[in-house]
């Protein structure tokens, strides 16, 4: 396993990453030049040499619900690779999804879990949005990472 020191070099040989110092003596790296929502690269690289890099639309990785892969026992060669990946990622613009709807209508579903209680996704703009009444509970760039999202915390589609 890589230190924090040698992922923090590895990490500021990008010079297009800027560096936020956040608590704990974590470390965040921000793409400013993102063209989505997201700008975080790498989020809470700890002393202890756990963190994590958003690879929310890369293949081969085991991301979290929010899209980050663990970077603890990577290598040099891989957390150069994951890091240059998501910052291409974010660096392309992709093109909303339109849901098994026309594209005019907006799209909404309601998601169910054991004890019935109920959250809508409802498609708004760009973004798959999961409302528990009006409240806003959580936001995503595409209906895949959404009902992932939905049935990692145990909601299935309401038929």
């Amino acid at each position: 396993m890589l230190s924090f020191e040698e992922k923090l070099a590895i990490i500021e040989s990008f010079p297009q990453l800027t560096r936020n110092n956040v608590s704990l003596k974590r470390v965040n790296f921000h793409y400013e030049d993102s063209l989505h929502d997201k700008k975080t690269v790498v989020y809470h690289l700890h002393p202890n040499g756990n963190g994590y890099v958003y690879a929310a639309y890369l293949k081969g990785y085991q991301k979290d619900v929010k899209g980050y892969v663990n970077i603890r026992d990577f290598s040099a060669d891989e957390l150069r690779a994951v890091i240059e990946a998501s910052i291409q990622m974010l660096s392309t613009k992709r093109e909303p999804v339109v849901h098994a709807a026309a594209e005019d209508a907006p799209v909404e579903e309601i998601w169910t879990d054991e004890q019935n209680r109920k959250l809508v996704l409802q498609q708004e703009d760009s973004l798959w949005n999961v409302y528990h009444g009006l409240n806003l509970e959580a936001s995503f760039e595409s209906y895949k990472e959404a009902s992932q999202y939905l049935m990692e915390e145990g909601f299935s589609l309401q038929s």
